[in-house]
This record gives C-alpha cells, sequence and structure tokens, in this order.
C-alpha cells in the first residue's frame, strides 16, 4: 500500500472516530436532557441508551488502537 493511501486511510479513520465522539456526546447531552425531565422510563431513553452503549464500546476499540 502507498504512502498515499495510507494518509488516506488514515484520516478516514480519524473522521470516524470524530464522528463517533461526537455522537456519544450527544447521546449523553440527550439523555441528560431526558433525566431532567424525568424520563428515564422512555422508549427513546432506552434507545439512546443503547446507543451510547454501542458507541462506547467502538470508542473503547479505537483508543485500544491508538485513534
Amino acid at each position: 500500500m502507498a504512502a498515499a493511501e495510507r494518509e488516506r486511510r488514515l484520516e478516514r479513520y480519524e473522521a470516524f472516530a470524530a464522528g463517533v465522539r461526537e455522537d456519544y456526546s450527544n447521546a449523553v447531552r440527550q439523555m441528560d436532557d431526558l433525566r431532567a425531565q424525568g424520563r428515564v422510563k422512555t422508549a427513546t431513553y432506552r434507545q439512546l441508551f443503547a446507543y451510547k452503549s454501542t458507541l462506547g464500546e467502538i470508542l473503547d476499540r479505537l483508543e485500544e488502537c491508538g485513534l
């Protein structure tokens, strides 16, 4: 694999990691908003919880790889 291709792949991985971090932060913020409204038993809150958990696992794997 050429150096230019490796550079492009790394840029895409970094963009992916940044997007996952942003989505994770947004999910946490939305969950905090729902929690403040006392809506922790709603379907939306539970969906966000599952989404946040999935994103957290992805972030853990990215950190293990140094991204």
